[in-house]
């Protein structure tokens, strides 16, 4: 049964954002969206070589980054073999530490220690200490815009605070300093506060609700453009706001699988900024409601992606069904799964164009230098690091990721990720 007359979609829209007492009519009409039930469909988990390339690429990048700061840290400017011999796992690497420092001589400097000679230290090269530079200037010169985005991490959340153990890992994902607790919080008293939860945990609590931050990236990407009139449509209570779709191959040309995300797409959008108490947590409705708001986190990323466990880890605060993994390959149009390097990464596709990022941050431009750099010193590691032209090293990467054809996809063999249904409760159990 569809809602089609533009009189039911402003009731409902007054519905959705009214704190007032409902009349019983209008309860009908809530429940009528909450109750009403989606086509079932089955869907095959789907292999996209492109975006696993970059989530392997970036695994590296992202270790190499680690490693910069923790000697950067570092009393005296360098560290062990044997210090970092255990970071392995801690670092999302398949190889041993020591053997992927010595991959990249343009940024980690050998040499042996001073009192044990059989003990190889690692600092970083004069490359290494540039790009750093460029980029405590570049947190700089964006910092409204990181702390706009803390801000807007906080209000997604049920209580507006967020554990600091939660928060670190998803520090180079959103962009942070690394030593943000103390360079970033304490410069913004009126926007967070650390707070120390009912167990004892220390938390990152937002002061004041920024109205100017409740504005969802899916809603600044239709406020202009060819988009415009849609959205202002939305605003006016006349239409739903959709979310980008970009199929897998297989899935496009599926009647049921088109009709389901027609059905989807006509259920009112709710944002993540908004109150949910009052959305029934079985209804589609609440499906969409957490569609957007894993939207929502995944565009406040710098790649538009995360780990799975992640997300977990965020999970109450966020009001996500236990079983939440599914959604992402439920809605393959929206999300792609990754099972690269041993973990699970969840991507945002419309973050992305022919293997790239469609929208870079500054910050993530600097990192496709950091992983040129990465990448030339593993090129030239036989021929002697100094003999590498400086030009070469440094030089504005333009399109050094994702030149492939990139958006081709193949159905993966094996076991489907899971068999999908409407109802929330048949999942199987997270890793």
């Amino acid at each position: 049964m569809m809602f089609k007359t533009h009189n039911s979609l402003i009731t409902l829209k007054t519905l959705l954002q009214s704190k007032s007492q409902l009349e019983p009519q209008s309860n009908k009409l809530y429940d009528f969206f909450q109750s009403r039930s989606i086509v079932k469909v089955r869907l095959k988990w789907v292999k996209n070589r492109s975006l696993d390339n970059i989530i392997d690429t970036e695994t590296d990048l992202k270790a190499a980054c680690l490693l910069k700061d923790a000697i950067k840290r570092s009393p005296t400017g360098f560290l062990t073999a044997k210090s970092v011999s255990e970071w392995q796992k801690l670092l999302g690497l398949t190889v041993p530490v020591l053997r992927f420092m010595r991959r990249y001589p343009t940024l980690f400097n050998e040499f042996p220690h001073a009192q044990y000679t059989n003990l190889p230290c690692f600092r970083l090269t004069d490359t290494a200490l540039l790009l750093d530079s460029q980029e405590q200037t570049i947190h700089q010169t964006y910092e409204s815009d990181t702390v706009e985005r803390l801000c807007r991490v906080l209000m997604m959340m049920k209580s507006q605070t967020v554990p600091l153990q939660s928060l670190h890992p998803l520090k180079w994902d959103l962009g942070l300093p690394v030593n943000f607790e103390k360079v970033l919080i304490p410069k913004y008293p009126d926007h967070f506060q650390f707070a120390k939860a009912p167990n004892g945990t220390r938390s990152l609590r937002l002061v004041q609700w920024h109205e100017e931050f409740a504005v969802t990236a899916l809603q600044r990407s239709n406020e202009t453009g060819e988009k415009g009139k849609e959205y202002r449509q939305f605003k006016s209570g006349y239409t739903a706001l959709t979310f980008p779709m970009s199929f897998p191959k297989g899935y496009g040309g599926q009647k049921k699988v088109r009709a389901w995300m027609e059905e989807f797409h006509k259920l009112p959008y709710i944002s993540p900024y908004d109150d949910s108490k009052r959305i029934d947590p079985d209804s589609e409705l609440m499906e969409k409601r957490v569609v957007g708001v894993l939207h929502e986190l995944l565009s406040l990323t710098i790649h538009k992606k995360t780990k799975r466990n992640y997300v977990r880890s965020l999970r109450e605060e966020l009001i996500l069904p236990h079983k939440f993994t599914r959604l992402f390959t439920r809605y393959p149009g929206i999300f792609y799964l990754s099972l690269k390097c041993k973990t699970t990464t969840v991507a945002l596709r419309e973050g992305y164009r022919r293997g790239k990022l469609a929208n870079p941050h500054p910050l993530a431009r600097l990192r496709e230098k950091f992983y040129h750099v990465m990448r030339t010193g593993l090129l030239y590691r036989d021929r002697g690091v100094k003999m590498i032209p400086q030009e070469i090293l440094l030089n504005d990467v333009d399109d050094e990721t994702g030149q492939e054809e990139s958006e081709e996809e193949e159905v993966e063999i094996g076991d489907d990720c899971y068999e999908e249904t409407s109802e929330m409760g048949e999942d199987s159990d997270e890793d």
